[in-house]
């Protein structure tokens, strides 16, 4: 074996290594799936396409087919999300998720902003609803 055979050969044991231990590290992603006005879907798995995977599963689950249910937002690392609440004036409603934050005080000023121009924008409710940690764990209202 040449040098530098045995250069890449050894450069490519260790990338590999490393990305074992990425994913062991425990850094997960997150997945938001959505079927407006039919059902959802929300799931933390090891990578991104797990994530999709499962979220999209959740989504059909509620009734909704896989042409409805389109993917809202994803992140890896996952960090703090947040799903926030949004009613128009004369009913229609929907899901705004946003995620990556690294706290979950930044993740519920991304909410804040989300709603700042509520009333602009003829919206009768917004607010954040759900906040979801880098583990899965869902929090509910209120946030103190």
């Amino acid at each position: 074996m040449t040098g530098m055979r045995r250069l890449v050969t050894i450069l490519c044991v260790t990338l590999s290594a490393a990305a074992v231990q990425a994913q062991e590290g425990g850094r997960k992603a997150i997945a938001f799936v959505q079927a407006p006005e039919m059902g959802a879907g929300v799931c933390v798995e090891s990578d991104t396409d797990g994530a999709i995977d499962c979220a999209m599963k959740q989504c059909m689950e509620s009734g909704a087919t896989a042409e409805d249910c389109q993917v809202n937002a994803t992140c890896y690392p996952a960090n703090w999300s947040v799903d926030v609440f949004m009613m128009a004036d004369g009913g229609p409603h929907w899901h705004q998720y946003s995620c990556g934050w690294q706290t979950r005080e930044l993740a519920l000023k991304a909410a804040e902003l989300a709603c700042s121009d509520a009333k602009e924008n003829n919206l009768i409710e917004c607010s954040a609803v759900q906040l979801i940690d880098e583990e899965g764990t869902i929090l509910a209202p209120p946030f103190e």
